[in-house]
């Protein structure tokens, strides 16, 4: 699954993480599903039944499965030709959501037998289970579609079932519908027979797939829908794209060929076919996360699989090619070998993410992937993993609403980046034979994290999983200090856990990590050097030059002493460091003023003798730090945050005019990217040349223009005339939204809302999340998000949510992802441990089922941000003084 880009502890160790697991009895296990629906689009309910093929593994007199808001109305169990039972003592467990069926007749182990059950089900508006899907008709009118989303644990919400990712089985499945519409599933379709249809009164046809591999419940997906579609056969089988009527299906064509090549691609490289006998991809117009990789009908939302190369801008275009490509490696990487159970998410979830970034980069070199890597999942990974309220890569998990609390940069961005830092130590073709091997040996089967481990060593010759296990089972990543000592031409270095808040305790900093030093100096990089104790000194032959973790494939922060930085400063400017050095050594440098490792005054400087750079992604990470240091001064006074802005604007200014802002075919990926970025930052800062450009941009935009505005420029745009206009540029991006031709062109505008200020526009973006004429419950998050860049917003989302605190709960349930963003978008954005004890005060008597660790995680961050802003606040006032920027 693709999560959303969302701008939102336990001791590690070799605890036992199946120990206390709410797991079905292993009494029974499923062999083969004979699954029928059929949806009622006025009801919104739907009729089911299901044939379960069992192997008895004990002598029983119960059968237990798992069933979420199901209504079962008949059951029967049999064995062999022996009816055991056609009417089952049948007793529900809501909070454990299971099923149980009693019965007199013991059936012995070592036989078979076959439970069948009759049920009905809601076409819920939870985008979860089996669910309702909204689109609009020709004529205006309401249509609906019925989808699927079973991950993490909602398969049991469409159907009883075993809904655990060890408990595979088969699965053959009918839909029953109306002619009109359109039947998918993960298998293609063996037949298609009229059938006399209760629900309509009339004909309907049933569609029966063929039966399906061994898979798991959560991998399942069905699709009711009139939909149109476009299909390549440039792959060994054929690849479909599907979208409703409403949507330009041609907007398609980028993600059908581009997974035509990859899962070629995929194939070569994994040594592996592709099992299935289609691939089919679907838009979706509801969806709760970014995309859904379902055995051969992988399920994305509308954003994220259509795009119009004449609308859309660069970055969008690679988001579409990394959610497309991590989702087709999920096809091998848990579809064809899953984990067995939810602790091992990050296998799915850290490989995709790795290998999308690994194939983007094969076809695209252009695009300098691996570079925007370090500024991207590894700065994610650091961010989340720099607080207490982190959790281990592999972390326990003991019950169903536990589980989508860990789709998030851990087990995506650490994952990912754990798989990186050992691709690196391994060498990239020994790693991908490694990975060979492992999908080889357990091939529609279930795994846990020491069987990569195994397979890789198998491949290298080396023991991966003594160094890896430290990494995946324990909390945090370490800060190396280094010091040099030129009497002895050797650096000493040091780890420690690394916390935002730089309060370690003593017990929180026992695990020592195998570091991966990466020294580089002017020989080249020495990828030997790997620190395992506590502290240590190696040799360097010439202290004139070293840097360590090169190219910052390492899960950790360097600090070095201020006369190295400023060498450090120097070498860059003399080309010894590359990009993903340069962008590497910002983010540390950062990281390390925001714990109080360093003076902020000191990261300032090091921001303005970068100045002259010229990449693109270091000048992301030089401006996503200056963003980090406003958004902690948020709520001081006023002169201090206007010189930091000033501050902005001479950094990012020259740059911006030097780049410009029209856009040549000629400029690369990259370089779109690069204009765009500055631009806004100059212009948001007061610019005057900027913003002008803008403003004049956008009157012509909205005299009837649609090409005064280019693509790149659109979101940097609206924030610009949003954040220093009024109702009249309100109302036209409002307008935009509303009827914009594409779902990236309304994502756009809704998200850039958020910018406006004055109570009025505030009092208006805060009626739309909750409005689902206005803004679909998938899109909530995206109006209020801007909201956190403003003094007067934040505090109006905090009275906003505690305000509408039912509603909310009403409308995103607790056990769903939505809930959790919500919360941490309006709580994380504050800065002042006042502030956070209203938070406090208000959950006090409330459950946080659901939403716990996004709370304890705003918790962290909002207290590192106190810290931060107590410890520095002179600092920073006396480096703005010094350079002018303060009277």
């Amino acid at each position: 699954m693709c999560k959303l880009h969302r701008d939102t502890e336990e001791a590690g160790g070799s605890l036992d993480i199946t120990k206390g697991r709410e797991v079905l009895p292993k009494n029974v296990k499923p062999t083969h599903y004979d699954l029928t629906l059929e949806p009622n689009f006025q009801t919104f309910k739907y009729d089911g039944k299901v044939d379960i093929d069992l192997d008895v593994l004990e002598d029983t007199k119960s059968i237990s499965l798992n069933t979420l808001e199901l209504d079962i109305e008949k059951s029967e169990v049999r064995s062999g030709s022996s009816l055991i039972t056609s009417s089952p003592q049948l007793s529900h467990d809501a909070d454990a959501q299971t099923t149980t069926l009693s019965f007199d007749q013991t059936i012995p182990a070592g036989s078979k037998a076959k439970l069948s059950l009759t049920f009905t089900g809601t076409l819920n508006d939870n985008m979860a289970g089996f669910y309702r899907s909204s689109w609009q008709g020709s004529d205006g009118s309401k249509q609906w579609m019925a989808t699927t989303q079973m991950e993490a644990t909602d398969a049991r919400r469409a159907f009883p079932c075993w809904d655990e990712p060890a408990l595979k089985a088969r699965f053959t499945v009918t839909l029953i519908a109306d002619k009109h519409l359109t039947c998918l599933s993960n298998m293609d379709e063996a037949s298609a027979t009229e059938v006399d249809s209760k629900i309509s009164g009339g004909k309907r046809i049933a569609h029966k797939f063929n039966t399906s591999p061994l898979m798991s419940t959560y991998l399942l997906a069905f699709i009711v829908s009139e939909l149109k579609s476009i299909e390549t056969n440039s792959f060994r089988v054929p690849i479909r794209v599907f979208a409703t009527p409403d949507k330009d299906i041609e907007h398609g064509r980028f993600s059908l060929e581009l997974a035509a090549r990859t899962l070629e691609f995929y194939e070569k490289k994994f040594n592996s076919k592709f099992p299935l006998p289609k691939m089919d991809m679907a838009a979706i117009p509801d969806f709760s996360a970014g995309a859904m990789e379902n055995w051969g009908l992988v399920t994305y939302r509308v954003v994220d699989i259509l795009f119009d190369q004449k609308t859309a801008s660069a970055s969008s275009k690679q988001r579409v090619a990394e959610v497309v490509q991590h989702e087709l490696a999920h096809q091998w990487f848990g579809n064809l070998v899953t984990m067995d159970f939810w602790d091992g998410l990050w296998l799915n979830e850290g490989f995709a993410t790795w290998m999308s970034w690994y194939s983007c980069n094969a076809f695209y070199p252009e695009w300098k992937v691996w570079q925007g890597y370090v500024t991207d999942n590894l700065q994610s990974a650091l961010s989340l993993d720099s607080l207490r309220s982190s959790h281990p890569i592999e972390v326990p998990v003991k019950r169903a609403d536990e589980i989508n609390q860990i789709f998030d940069a851990i087990s995506y961005s650490k994952g990912s980046c754990v798989l990186r830092m050992i691709s690196t130590y391994l060498g990239e073709e020994t790693f991908m034979e490694g990975i060979r091997r492992y999908l080889a040996k357990y091939a529609y089967g279930n795994t846990q994290t020491k069987d990569l481990w195994a397979s890789l060593s198998d491949a290298s010759g080396k023991d991966v999983e003594q160094v890896m296990d430290i990494w995946t089972k324990n909390v945090g990543f370490p800060v190396v200090h280094v010091t040099e000592d030129p009497s002895s031409k050797s650096i000493h270095v040091k780890q420690n856990r690394f916390l935002r808040t730089a309060d370690v305790k003593p017990d929180e900093d026992k695990t020592l990590y195998p570091v991966f030093l990466e020294l580089r100096t002017k020989d080249g990089v020495n990828k030997d050097l790997v620190l395992s104790k506590r502290e240590e000194s190696f040799k360097v032959d010439d202290l004139d030059f070293f840097k360590l973790n090169a190219d910052h494939s390492g899960i950790y922060r360097t600090s070095y002493t201020p006369e190295r930085m400023e060498k450090l400063g120097n070498a860059a400017r003399k080309g010894l460091l590359s990009t993903e050095d340069r962008a590497g050594m910002i983010a540390d440098a950062g990281a390390l003023a925001s714990t109080g490792y360093q003076k902020t005054s000191a990261l300032f400087s090091l921001l303005q003798s970068f100045s002259s750079e010229s990449e693109f992604v270091v000048w992301d990470e030089i401006l996503s730090r200056l963003s980090s240091v406003r958004a902690t001064w948020l709520f001081e006074d006023q002169s201090t945050k206007d010189a930091l802005r000033a501050f902005q604007r001479d950094l990012s200014s020259a740059k911006s005019h030097q780049l410009g802002w029209t856009f040549r075919d000629s400029d690369g990926h990259v370089a779109q990217q690069f204009k765009s970025l500055l631009f806004g930052s100059a212009a948001l800062a007061g610019d005057a040349s900027t913003r002008e450009a803008a403003f004049d941009m956008f009157a012509r935009f909205t005299a009837g223009e649609r090409s005064a505005i280019h693509p790149n420029l659109r979101g940097a745009i609206y924030a610009i005339v949003l954040q220093e206009g009024g109702a009249k540029e309100y109302d036209a991006i409002l307008a935009e939204y509303k009827n914009a031709a594409t779902s990236e062109e309304r994502n756009t505008a809704l998200r850039a809302l958020g910018r406006a200020k004055g109570s009025n526009l505030i009092e208006r973006t805060l009626g739309l999340p909750l409005d689902s004429n206005v803004v679909k419950p998938q899109d909530i998050y995206l109006p209020i998000s801007g909201l956190r860049l403003h003094e007067q917003g934040v505090d109006a989302l905090w009275k906003w949510m505690t305000g509408n605190w039912e509603q909310l709960q009403k409308v995103l349930p607790p056990g769903m992802t939505m809930l959790s963003s919500v919360v941490a978008i309006c709580t994380s954005a504050l800065t002042k441990r006042e502030q956070w004890d209203e938070v406090e005060k208000f959950f006090k008597d409330k459950s946080t089922k659901g939403f716990d660790r996004a709370l304890a995680q705003s918790s962290d961050s909002v207290r590192a941000k106190d810290m931060w802003r107590t410890r520095d606040a002179e600092d920073v006032r006396a480096w703005l003084r010094e350079k002018g920027y303060l009277s």
